[in-house]
């Protein structure tokens, strides 16, 4: 149950940004405004005294299990044949990751991520193997493809074109930073990824130091946007190690922000990428190529969305 202190949870009535030099801790953001659900979930583990770790998971379990989301679990967008295929990435303060990529058929794989961290040798399971360990651990086959899902795919199949242009639906992957008050430091990444995609694709979302990375003393940053500009620039990891050479959260986006349009101008004119970053001093940033990327915060007793600012 969400704390009733934390007031509506209206994601298109924007509050000013906090001032981050006075943030009070626990703090957790997400990409996208619409995700304040997941952060006043997050919050509620963070308030009392949980693992930032586990408020990752509490809150991106939130948009994974909601058939409104398209782009995230159950009601995500399918690939050009029809099937709902899932990536998702986790990490802590230690620098334990799990991730899985291209699974079907399991709600929440988030969780599964975690799983493969906690209980497996291994950082990434893919597909069939992923599907096979879920189930091993008591997760439940699932059919994800929803109506609205489905008659979507129908009409995109009329043309089936396939054109990665600006986010205009101010909703995709959902990233997840945490910091607790014990000052841990924790992320996650959850994504249905392309709509209509090629069968296999797999974006950024579940590759560590491209869509997610996790520095426990220095910060964390995830994204959202066109997975292929950030799998190919490690974004999230230059934007953790821009804040290790100094650089604030805010700023250290604004680098990697720069740094992916700088390499790939053409591309950048039409697709979008937005960073969100946490510091262990509690202070965020948020920065994107186009302007209309907004994020949740929950922060210093409020939960609401913001609107980020961009390069062009």
């Amino acid at each position: 149950m969400v704390a009733p202190w934390l007031g509506p949870l209206f994601w298109n009535a924007f509050s000013q940004p906090p001032r981050f030099t006075d943030a009070v801790l626990p703090v957790a953001i997400a990409t996208w405004g619409n995700n304040v659900k997941a952060t006043a979930a997050a919050w509620e583990v963070l308030t009392n005294a949980g693992y930032a770790l586990d408020a990752v998971e509490t809150g991106i379990r939130i948009p994974e299990a909601d058939p409104q989301d398209t782009s995230v679990g159950y009601g995500g967008f399918p690939d050009r044949d029809g099937r709902v295929t899932l990536d998702a990435c986790i990490m802590d303060e230690k620098g334990n990751a799990g991730s899985v990529c291209f699974l079907e058929d399991i709600m929440h794989p988030i969780s599964v991520a975690k799983r493969v961290m906690q209980k497996t040798p291994h950082v990434m399971l893919a597909g069939a193997g992923a599907l096979q360990f879920a189930l091993e651990e008591g997760f439940t086959k699932e059919n994800l493809l929803t109506a609205t899902a489905k008659e979507a795919l129908n009409n995109w199949l009329i043309k089936s074109e396939y054109k990665p242009i600006i986010n205009i639906e101010r909703h995709d992957t959902i990233g997840l930073l945490a910091l607790d008050q014990q000052t841990r430091l924790a992320g996650g990444c959850s994504t249905s990824g392309q709509a209509f995609k090629m069968r296999g694709r797999v974006g950024d979302s579940p590759v560590i130091g491209a869509g997610l990375f996790v520095d426990g003393a220095v910060g964390a940053a995830s994204c959202s946007g066109l997975g292929e500009l950030t799998l190919k620039t490690l974004g999230c990891f230059l934007l953790v190690e821009e804040m290790r050479r100094g650089a604030g959260p805010q700023k250290a986006a604004e680098i990697a922000i720069r740094r992916i349009v700088e390499k790939y101008p053409a591309q950048t004119e039409v697709a979008q990428i937005g960073f969100i970053a946490l510091d262990v001093h509690g202070q965020v940033g948020a920065y994107s190529i186009h302007p209309g990327f907004n994020y949740a915060l929950a922060m210093n007793g409020n939960n609401a969305a913001h609107e980020a600012d961009s390069l062009k």
